[in-house]
């Protein structure tokens, strides 16, 4: 371990916030700003790729300048650079790959890449400083949806991951049917706390995989229902429909993910990702985690979303065992971790 505080820069723009931040030692977050674009792209009901990039390219300076002044590090102190190389929409993290090469070169700094979906799970440890593996750890975002095991020795293993879409995908999708707006997952939690969640049965999703998630089929379900409602001239609740649907999937993710607790015994279990701030996701998982004796660790709010914090909070294993990336490092939108 390093014999003094390590203060890494964390930058993030592998979609619609622009965000840098400063982490000392992994754990203590000093800065983390988010310059959002939600009025930019919400006339358009979703994440404009040209927009994006245009965003980030206008912010990304602003937004590094204020995270390392409210940090208190000046530049000069910073040990390290980390930059999200992916997954993501290739031209918002470009933005953010290019900026981070420049800054690096400029200050003869070491360059970390980082995955994306690695560091949601790293957010955690910014929310608990005092967490280690092992543990079982559930993704939820607009893209994934894994149930992966990380060893003692901070080795991943996948145990379960979607078929098709992502249980984010499919919040925003349903919200989008009920008129909702964007962003839609966010939106229809809220209004699903005013809903009955038995108005609408909905089909369990079967898959091949004990331990895999498919929410293609449930997503098509819920709206060639309301489509019938609507040719059939019945009314029906917003609230109630998007309860309906939101039990069905948070059903689906925590059944999965608490058959693979019961088989695999961890103490302790972790959300991760943007639909890790849902709430009925949280209530559920907190009540069977609580029922089997497992330490349940969820992202404070604030870092469940794209941040910069979770970048140079991951960042910071990487630079402990000097992996650093080249000059020549590129964005790569498919980026996986399996």
């Amino acid at each position: 371990m390093p014999s003094k505080d390590i203060y890494i820069l964390g930058i993030e723009t592998s979609c619609d916030e622009t965000c840098a931040s400063v982490v000392a030692n992994g754990r203590e977050m000093l800065s983390n700003i988010v310059y959002s674009q939600i009025p930019l792209h919400e006339i358009y009901g979703g994440v404009v790729p040209e927009i994006a990039g245009r965003a980030h390219t206008e912010k990304i300076d602003i937004v590094v300048e204020e995270a390392l002044n409210k940090s208190g590090v000046p530049l000069e102190k910073i040990d390290a650079i980390a930059v999200t190389q992916g997954p993501g929409l290739v031209g918002a993290l470009l933005v953010g790959v290019s900026y981070a090469k420049g800054l690096a070169y400029a200050t003869n700094k070491p360059l970390i890449a980082v995955n994306h979906i690695e560091a949601h799970i790293c957010a955690n440890y910014i929310t608990n400083p005092k967490l280690y593996p092992p543990f079982l750890c559930l993704v939820v975002s607009g893209g994934h949806s894994h149930i992966i095991y990380i060893d003692e020795n901070n080795n991943y293993s996948l145990i379960g991951c979607t078929h098709d879409d992502a249980a984010g995908e499919a919040f925003d999708k349903a919200a989008r049917v009920l008129g909702l707006g964007y962003p839609g997952g966010p939106k229809l939690d809220k209004i699903a706390r005013q809903g009955d969640d038995s108005a609408l049965k909905l089909p369990t999703p079967k898959t091949q995989g004990e331990y895999d998630f498919s929410f293609s089929g449930l997503k098509t379900a819920f709206i060639n229902a309301l489509h019938n409602m609507e040719q059939k001239g019945e009314k029906y609740e917003p609230a109630d429909m998007a309860a309906s649907f939101q039990k069905a999937v948070v059903d689906s993710l925590v059944d999965k993910t608490m058959l693979a607790a019961k088989k695999l015994k961890p103490d302790k279990l972790l959300l991760a990702g943007g639909v890790s701030a849902n709430s009925l996701l949280r209530e559920r998982m907190q009540k069977e985690c609580d029922n089997l004796g497992i330490e349940l660790n969820m992202p404070m709010l604030s870092l469940c979303g794209d941040n910069a914090a979770m970048i140079a909070s991951c960042a910071y294993g990487m630079y402990v065992k000097k992996e650093y990336a080249p000059l020549t490092l590129n964005a790569l939108p498919a980026l996986r971790m399996f």
